[in-house]
């Protein structure tokens, strides 16, 4: 005979049918006890005795009259109930690395009792964790993991708009970035400063603020309108909080299309890397070529001349400069003497 094991799934409904019945049985049969009690007595009702009434039934006079002082059944469960034997302090120990590592189960904290030396198994373990939980000494893990909500739809812009793949900007005017910089001069002080750069003309725009609101944001805007050499066409943010309100209805006001660049591509809008020339003020340009790092390589390859000249309306003069490779004649190198056992070094000199 071959024997197949049930699924798992078949097994585990069996289970929690097999805990609901167990949890209803005590209602069940005391309606089942009423019921017999009720058709005994419409029985011996219409005539019959008691006696032909328990047949009737089909149970016995005694255990009707027995269920007449107490229809609900007696619990099965034991006086003495068998106490848990295990080692001592496991409990104790269970409850202290439950408490250190409250999202471990008994998988993990079954093997670490057992290097600690506690012969004890994952169940006894998880026995533990659920008797903790009961009293209230642990919490289970569905309430500490954060139920992450669904993410709601994003709030859709009145004028802001993803910049459309046909666009694009070509001379000075056709877009400028705004951003903002967060500086702090002194602990504890932070200035909000407004940047507005044109990548074309080279020209910025700025402006401190004490703090980044979209109505600070919206007075600068006036400002950038006025002190731009060109005029605007487009405008490029990033997504934050101070190009909103009053900031978009400004925009939408003055007619600028208004783009906002996606989060994984906000860094372009950051206006960090655009420094302006020592002594420079805002609202002029600061061209990049002046710019240039006066520090030297690390590292150059040698020059066979260099340039020299005293005017420079003068073209370049070359002058020739010392050859560092090796001559052709190969260098003669010393010659080695080592006197024969028992010869001194002198007599060996003086015959070289």
């Amino acid at each position: 005979m071959q024997v197949f094991g049930l699924p798992g799934h078949i097994i585990r409904s069996a289970r929690g049918a097999s805990r609901l019945l167990a949890a209803q049985t005590p209602n069940i049969e005391a309606a089942r006890r009423r019921d017999a009690l009720a058709r005994w007595r419409n029985a011996m009702a219409q005539g019959l005795s008691s006696q032909q009434g328990a047949e009737a039934v089909g149970v016995p006079r005694s255990t009707l009259y027995r269920w007449q002082g107490r229809a609900d059944p007696l619990s099965r469960r034991p006086r003495r109930v068998r106490q848990p034997q295990r080692p001592q302090g496991l409990a104790e120990a269970v409850e202290r690395l439950r408490l250190d590592h409250p999202m471990w189960g008994k998988e993990k904290l079954g093997p670490i009792l057992r290097k600690q030396g506690y012969p004890t198994s994952n169940a006894t373990v998880g026995r533990i964790i659920g008797a903790l939980i009961r009293r209230g000494t642990v919490q289970p893990v569905p309430a500490l993991i954060r139920k992450v909500a669904a993410k709601a739809a994003p709030k859709k812009r009145p004028h802001a708009i993803r910049k459309p793949k046909g666009v694009t900007f070509e001379k000075p005017g056709d877009v400028v970035q705004i951003d903002t910089l967060s500086i702090y001069p002194l602990p504890g002080v932070s200035i909000k400063h407004f940047n507005a750069y044109d990548p074309f003309a080279k020209w910025t725009v700025a402006r401190p603020c004490k703090r980044a609101t979209a109505k600070n944001a919206a007075e600068f805007l006036d400002a950038v309108l006025e002190q731009m050499p060109d005029p605007l066409k487009a405008i490029q943010i990033d997504g934050g909080s101070e190009f909103m309100a009053e900031f978009e209805q400004a925009c939408a006001d003055k007619n600028l299309p208004l783009y906002v660049l996606p989060p994984d591509r906000q860094s372009s809008t950051e206006l960090s890397s655009v420094a302006m020339e020592p002594g420079a003020t805002s609202s002029t340009p600061a061209p990049i070529s002046q710019r240039a790092s006066t520090k030297s390589p690390k590292w150059s390859a040698p020059s066979k001349t260099s340039t020299t000249t005293t005017d420079p309306t003068q073209p370049l003069q070359e002058k020739p400069q010392p050859s560092t490779s090796l001559s052709a004649e190969p260098t003669k190198l010393p010659r080695l003497i080592c006197p024969e056992p028992g010869q001194k070094l002198a007599s060996v000199r003086r015959a070289v």
